[in-house]
């Protein structure tokens, strides 16, 4: 994914639910203006309320910052209403393969093991021909690798996973899903009025962090309402929404599911099978329109998360995309 309270709740490609090379023709029509455009606008107390990892202060300040003006972004898709969603309006959307959303990939794996089992059984033909018994202990040895990573996928699956996000690296589209996939949970809380108080793009670490002391309280306790549920249904399913629009396979969408389960879980009133199948298809219908609406602002973000900008800059990005 992808991730808020204390901990990241929207992780990504490496993980069980948020990955992204950056390089888009029209991306000059969406240039960052940076501080110089928010000269005569004062972010110390943002930039101190980001820094302290006070959410309720970067809330305090960003709707300061709304009234005079320059936070225009900021809260403007507050208004989150559920309804019935069918599987045909995300694919009007631009959903591709929306019936698919949710079934988790399995290209990485395969790939990996693919090339290892590849790799190993060409490097044990070779070593075959080696002299003398050295063309029996080295093939021998060379085929126990293969045996030696199924170990440790079933023994320790999270060492297995890090092999594999690091091996991820080496497809094309990796750094774009990401920075799409990670940009999209960004942009999308920004817009709901979620403050963001981190992020990251490194492997294994992707994530989104809305940490929300009162959200927090209301998640542990089981707490949440429809309303709240609904909110971060919209945030938890940003990141394999803009991937579904981009790709015909979504990567990162595990964590993503993880985490709206999560919520569901602590939501009060309970929610059917039914009902939870309907928000998830919503949430994606509504994160969806909001990236495709403000597609200017989800390519200026992805352009500075890349850039590994800070997230004061980051929201200035979103500030100053035109």
């Amino acid at each position: 994914m992808c991730s808020s309270v204390s901990v990241p709740l929207f992780d990504s490609l490496s993980k069980p639910t948020i990955q992204f090379s950056f390089h888009h023709n029209h991306s000059r029509k969406c240039q960052i203006r940076a501080s110089s455009a928010a000269a005569n606008v004062n972010l110390t107390s943002l930039e101190s309320a980001i820094a302290q990892k006070n959410s309720d202060a970067v809330k305090e300040a960003l709707d300061q910052l709304s009234e005079a003006g320059w936070a225009k972004r900021w809260s403007s898709q507050p208004y989150v209403s559920r309804r019935t969603t069918s599987l045909r309006e995300l694919t009007t959307l631009g959903i591709k393969n929306a019936e698919n959303l949710a079934i988790p990939s399995v290209r990485n794996d395969a790939a990996f093991l693919f090339t290892v089992v590849g790799t190993t059984g060409f490097l044990g033909v070779l070593a075959g021909q080696l002299p003398g018994d050295w063309g029996f202990f080295v093939p021998y040895l060379i085929g126990s690798i293969s045996l030696v990573v199924l170990g440790v996928g079933s023994t320790a699956p999270g060492l297995l996973q890090a092999a594999i996000g690091g091996f991820s690296t080496f497809f094309p589209d990796y750094q774009d899903r990401i920075a799409r996939h990670e940009a999209a949970h960004f942009l999308v809380a920004y817009l709901i009025g979620l403050p963001i108080l981190g992020y990251s793009l490194d492997i294994g670490k992707e994530h989104v962090n809305l940490i929300d002391q009162r959200l927090e309280k209301l998640i542990y306790s089981g707490q949440l309402d429809s309303k709240e549920v609904d909110r971060l249904a919209v945030v938890a399913m940003a990141g394999l929404t803009a991937e579904g629009l981009k790709y015909d396979k979504v990567i990162g969408q595990s964590a993503d599911l993880f985490t709206l389960q999560r919520f569901i879980n602590r939501s009060k009133p309970s929610i059917s099978k039914d009902q939870q199948q309907n928000l998830t298809r919503w949430a994606v219908l509504f994160a969806g329109s909001l990236l495709k609406n403000n597609i200017v602002l989800h390519e200026a973000l992805m352009s500075a998360m890349l850039k590994k900008a800070t997230v004061l800059e980051c929201i200035e990005a979103i500030e100053n995309a035109v």
